[in-house]
């Protein structure tokens, strides 16, 4: 499994907005790209979020880091030109476990 991940950090004041944004339209965005196979929004405190896109394959990924994220980074900063810190990094499943 290839996993996307977002960090994101949000200025006072600007998570409800946020959430609203990225549950109500960025994610769905993103999955609606056919690049994913779907996505987790995690917050650890009041102000710093990871979201997780799992690739359909490393191949997909590429072609959705050179296809479409320009365009969904560029609304994204268009909703948050200031205020949200943002940090990628990219997950190679080593191996699963199961209980």
């Amino acid at each position: 499994m290839i996993v996307y991940e977002v960090t994101a950090v949000t200025a006072a004041g600007l998570s409800g907005d946020f959430e609203t944004y990225m549950g109500g339209e960025h994610i769905r965005d993103v999955l609606a790209t056919g690049y994913f196979t779907g996505a987790s929004f995690f917050r650890a405190s009041e102000n710093r979020y990871c979201i997780r896109y799992e690739a359909r394959s490393e191949e997909a990924l590429d072609h959705y880091l050179a296809s479409e994220a320009p365009r969904l980074r560029g609304d994204f900063l268009a909703h948050f030109p200031d205020g949200v810190e943002v940090s990628r990094e990219i997950w190679k499943e080593v191996e699963r476990f199961q209980a």
